[in-house]
């Protein structure tokens, strides 16, 4: 479909039609095609519902939808212990910056004893119920489609989340015409969307070595230790990964320094043990994607891993 063919049919959504006609002339040509592309779908759709995360995959994807098809679009949010408190707040005023409308589901994957005995495939079951409650909706509201933001990378590897998306019919605009994560902050930038820059923020359950059981204390535990030390550090990247006595901390590679001091090292050492962490640790590493997943790769490598004997062929970024 053609530029001009577009601002005609956006005519008479005078924000919609402002918004893509500025950021056209700002894109790369084959981003400029992908994103046509990708509106044009979406109004054929008719009427979707939109898994807003939070992320900025699923706020380019949302806010594609409102162009596409303004009204006939509903943001939908799933809420669960897994979910920080602040993020939830933070894709409500997404919400409304993009215009959409949004709703709150609550999910119930922990009451599933397939995801909350955490094992390596756990996503497969959280992405289940998720999906299930989303066609429920569907029905309801006549929506025809359900679209997420899985991106073109999030397709490199294995992972158990989006094929159970794929096998409930959740269609994933970004992935379907290949664009990759960076196209996406790209293109959220150019939307002027609040979180173009918002490092990926994962559920909760993340954290949890795979075999611990994930339950809502320990989730909760896992959002108080995140948020003291995000409150205290303003670092960026964060992950308190919990293996049950021991808390590991993961802050971004060029953030280590920050913990380069004594009172500092002090109270965090304080905080964490008083939420129940026995011992804590800083992962002198540095945050990296999956790193849970390591011991899983280590042992299909064919070395010791921290749960060798639980491990399993599949495997998730985390």
């Amino acid at each position: 479909m053609t530029e001009a063919k577009y601002h005609k049919m956006l005519a008479s959504h005078s924000l919609n039609s402002t918004s893509l006609t500025r950021v056209l002339p700002e894109m790369p040509n084959d981003l400029r095609l992908k994103t046509l592309r990708i509106i044009d779908e979406i109004k054929s759709f008719q009427r979707v519902i939109v898994a807003l995360s939070g992320g900025v995959d699923s706020a380019l994807v949302a806010c594609l939808a409102k162009i596409a098809l303004d009204n006939q679009v509903i943001a939908v949010t799933a809420n669960s212990p897994a979910l920080p408190s602040e993020e939830l707040k933070e894709t409500k005023l997404l919400a409304k910056q993009i215009g959409i409308k949004h709703i709150v589901i609550q999910t119930e994957e922990l009451q599933d004893r397939n995801y909350a005995s955490n094992p390596p495939n756990r996503c497969y079951f959280c992405k289940k119920e998720l999906s299930g409650k989303l066609k429920q909706l569907a029905a309801t509201v006549n929506a025809r489609f359900i679209i997420d933001g899985t991106n073109a990378d999030d397709l490199l590897g294995h992972r158990p989340g989006t094929a159970a998306l794929s096998e409930n019919d959740i269609r994933s605009p970004l992935a379907e015409t290949n664009i990759t994560k960076a196209e996406v902050r790209q293109l959220a930038r150019l939307f002027g969307l609040q979180n173009f820059d918002k490092p990926s923020m994962p559920c909760l359950a993340s954290r949890v070595q795979y075999g611990l059981e994930i339950t809502p204390d320990r989730l909760l535990r896992i959002e108080k230790a995140e948020s003291f030390i995000r409150n205290l550090t303003c670092v960026r990247e964060l992950r308190v990964r919990d293996h049950g006595n021991l808390a590991r901390i993961e802050v971004g590679k060029e953030e280590r320094s920050v913990f380069f001091d004594r009172e500092l090292l002090d109270s965090v050492s304080t905080a964490l043990r008083d939420l129940g962490f026995l011992y804590v640790t800083l992962d002198v590493t540095g945050y990296r994607s999956g790193s849970m997943d390591e011991p899983v790769k280590n042992v299909r490598s064919g070395s010791l891993g921290l749960e060798g004997s639980k491990a399993s062929r599949h495997e998730q970024e985390v």
